[in-house]
């Protein structure tokens, strides 16, 4: 299928792999951060960290607004559905994500509140439409890329008269984590030599907003598509950036990235957004200017400010290492929680939850488990069959 089998091709994987190996400096190390989650799951599911030379690794980021949404969002929203009786909408990995006292909004609707998963906004245009004597709340959620969708669906409600309609709005924006993670890194932190851009998030947004990384913290950044090749390839041009002694913002993924992105939707979000001064990521704190909320001209779709709630302070789970996970300080088999008991069917955490979560790809594809069984082998045990994902 044209722009997916090229992308997997094998023989193309052994010479870009050998490529790497030949041009890495054996002499220095080359820590790579992916912040998209999609990257990560690349990596693990096609092995692409085994084709790399020792001194590469690749150190995984947020992931993806699920993984990074703090649980006292989840809390908000399970209030929403529960002191105010509304429908609450949303979207499928959210309903499993654990809240405080070890609840989520799928436990909430299994107690009985009215929460329904769906799979676009028009699903839940569709059912304030058909509900009329019911408040319907989305739970929107997203980086960039899936805020215009959100914003057709504000417009929409809008020019229907949807008075049944509001959003809880969870939209984050990358920039502002990235310089996050940045100001933290040293000695005490992450330590980073390169960054893999966004793929989605850069489609919109485009490749300019991210030459303050280079500029300001010195780190070269690749935008990487999300098959392994994109991946490999985007590490060798990170590998080639830092042996020339460049630090550039490079665009692989230039199939679908442009440096201005796509101003269209960008045009449509500030029509219907605005700013919040600042919000909560889960591992990295309150951000300023990392997240938004309805304009003023559509406030009064706003959930928030027309069903308010009262909650208690959050209370994260005991051992969980999802927040240090999402900084790349830590990996998933670096909590004692992974595996036992925190798994896919009982998640402690967001990043199990996730489809795009690290400790998700991690479990998913098994690789952890080759690892820890070839150390734990004797040298006589060198001619077993190599590991497989």
């Amino acid at each position: 299928m044209k722009y997916i089998d090229e992308f997997r091709d094998k023989g193309l994987a052994r010479r870009l792999a050998e490529t790497i190996a030949a041009e890495a400096h054996p002499g220095r190390d080359y820590r790579l951060m992916e912040f998209c989650g999609g990257h990560t799951h690349a990596i693990f599911r096609y092995g692409v960290q085994h084709l790399m030379p020792p001194n590469l690794r690749f150190i995984h980021g947020p992931g993806c607004p699920v993984c990074v949404l703090p649980m006292a969002r989840i809390d908000h929203a399970i209030a929403l559905a529960t002191q105010h009786d509304v429908t609450l909408c949303t979207y499928g990995d959210l309903m499993r994500v654990p809240a405080s006292e070890r609840r989520s909004l799928l436990k909430a609707k299994a107690d009985g509140a009215d929460i329904r998963m769906i799979y676009s906004t028009q699903d839940v245009l569709r059912i304030a439409r058909e509900n009329p004597e019911r408040q319907v709340v989305f739970f929107a959620i997203g980086f960039e890329t899936t805020t215009p969708p959100t914003a057709v669906a504000v417009k929409t409600a809008r020019a229907e008269g949807l008075t049944n309609f509001s959003v809880f709005c969870n939209h984050v924006l990358t920039p502002s984590a990235l310089q996050t993670i940045l100001s933290t890194a040293g000695p005490d932190g992450v330590q980073l030599d390169g960054i893999l851009g966004p793929s989605h998030v850069s489609t919109l947004i485009g490749s300019r907003p991210y030459r303050f990384v280079p500029e300001r913290f010195g780190v070269p950044v690749v935008i990487a598509g999300f098959e392994p090749l994109d991946v490999m390839q985007s590490a060798l041009m990170l590998v080639r950036q830092l042996n020339e002694g460049r630090c550039e913002v490079e665009n692989q993924y230039t199939r679908a990235v442009s440096e201005e992105g796509n101003r269209k939707a960008q045009a449509l979000i500030e029509e219907v957004f605005r700013i919040r001064p600042e919000f909560e990521w889960r591992g990295l704190g309150f951000l300023p200017n990392s997240a938004l909320a309805l304009a003023d001209a559509y406030a009064d779709l706003d959930a928030e400010q027309r069903f308010p709630v009262e909650i208690a302070p959050a209370k994260e789970i005991k051992g969980c290492e999802c927040p240090a996970i999402l900084r790349g300080v830590k990996t998933p088999t670096e909590c004692k929680l992974f595996g036992n008991p925190c798994t896919p069917d009982n998640p402690m955490g967001s990043c199990m939850v996730s489809s795009e979560g690290a400790c998700a790809a991690y479990w998913s594809y098994g690789r952890f488990r080759d690892a820890g069984a070839a150390s734990r082998q004797p040298p006589a045990a060198s001619h077993q069959p190599p590991a497989r994902g």
